[in-house]
This record gives C-alpha cells, structure tokens and sequence, in this order.
C-alpha cells in the first residue's frame, strides 16, 4: 500500500477510530454511570451554584458534554437535556439542548459520511438501512419526521443520514426544527426537578414522563409523516393515469 493510500485511509476512517476509543475509554473509565438523574440529584445544589455565579462558563462546559456524549454515542441525551433545564430554565435549557443534541449529531453524521460514504453493507443492520431507504426520497421531511419523533435513536438516524451523503445544510436543517419541541419539553421538566428532588426518594426518568407529555410529541411526528405520504400517493396516482393512457 502506498504513503497516498495510507494517508487517504487515514483521512477517511481516522475520525471513525477517534469515535470508538473514546466511546470504549468512557464505557471502561465507568464516566457513563455519572450520566444520570441520581448524580444530577447529587450534585444538583452545587451545579445550580455553579451556574448562577458562572453562567456562560457553564453552558459552555455543558454543551462541550452533551455534544461529546452524543458524538461518541454514550447513552444520556435525554438525562443531559433534563439537565439542562435544571441549570439554566425552560427556554434557556431549551436551546442549549437543542445546540448540544444538534452538534453532537452532526459530529457523528459527519464521521459517517466521510468514512462510509454508500459503501456501508446495509445487511448489517436492517433497522439503519430501512432508514437510510426512506431517505433516498425526500431527505428533509424524513429526517424532521425521525426527529419529531424521540422514539428514534439519534445514533441510528445520524449514521443513516451519513452513510446516504445527505447534504449538510439539510442535515442540521431538518435536526434542528426537529428536535426544538422534545428538547423544550425536556427542559421544561427538568425546570422542576428541583421540587421533585426536594420530596426525596428515588427519581427515574419514567416517573417524569406521562402520556400527557411524549403522546403530542408523537403525534408531531406522525403529521410530519403526511406531506411525503400524500405526494407519494399523488404521485402513484399520476403514474397509474399514464400506464393506462
């Protein structure tokens, strides 16, 4: 293998590897465990303090953690934006959330897109290639329906987007719109956790989160499903109106 081949390996899957030994180093360093709402419990008086004496020193360190959680695909995003609306609001956290998610995806969808290109074998992993089919018809509005939708995982959807080439500006596009109304929801609970931990006794994330808060989540998502569903059908339509002329 020549200097050149080695350098354009080096190049294309370089980030690839910097991913997986951080992602191995958090798991293995125990950094993941610290991840949770019990350490946020914890920790929750002198954070707040932090926070108000340093502001933007903390938002900085914040969004410095969730987008390297997110990039590395380290389970928390969801903790990570309950956080946030802890430390700094519901709007402030909101947005923070959103920047920190946003970034940490494009880091990932990035790696991806450098690295595999369309070469990823699909075979791999059925859930990613039926994603990555979705968006080879209209990119932006499958990935704000995945988006609308936290039920999807960020990981899958960021390598999915990557492995399709999917334009950069679409990409953050569609995840910021997207991810606006889980991210200012999640903040807006993790406001009050504050008197949540003041009660005492052992908080989960499944406590926090009723119908009443992920259903209108879905059902965005599930709209956001009808304008490519409805030229879909326009289109079959319109092909069948030809075969029988």
């Amino acid at each position: 293998m020549s200097r050149d081949e080695v350098l354009t390996r080096m190049r294309r899957f370089g980030p690839l590897a910097v991913v997986a030994v951080l992602c191995a180093a958090a798991f293995a360093s125990g950094l993941v465990e610290h991840i949770s709402l019990e350490e946020l419990r914890l920790r929750g008086t002198q954070l707040q303090a932090f926070a108000h004496e340093n502001p933007l020193l903390c938002a900085a360190i914040y969004l410095a953690v969730y987008v390297g959680t997110v990039a590395i695909s380290l389970p928390g995003a969801l903790i990570l934006s309950l956080t946030g609306g802890f430390l700094f609001g519901p709007i402030g956290g909101g947005l923070a959330a959103v920047t920190g998610a946003t970034g940490g995806s494009t880091v990932t969808f990035l790696v991806f897109r450098t690295a595999f290109g369309e070469a990823l074998p699909f075979k791999s992993s059925a859930f990613i290639a039926r994603i990555a089919e979705g968006l080879k018809g209209d990119a932006f509005n499958y990935l704000l329906t995945l988006r609308l939708i936290p039920a999807f995982p960020l990981l899958a959807v960021n390598v999915a987007a990557g492995v399709m080439n999917v334009r950069v500006r679409t990409f953050l596009l569609a995840s910021v719109l997207g991810m606006i109304p889980s991210s200012f929801v999640y903040a807006g609970i993790g406001a009050g956790l504050g008197h949540v931990f003041a009660k005492g006794g052992p908080v989960t994330v499944e406590s926090l989160l009723s119908p009443r808060i992920y259903l209108p989540i879905i059902g965005m998502g599930v709209l956001a499903f009808l304008p490519p569903l409805w030229r879909h059908w326009r289109n079959g339509r319109d092909v069948a109106s030809l075969d029988e002329k």
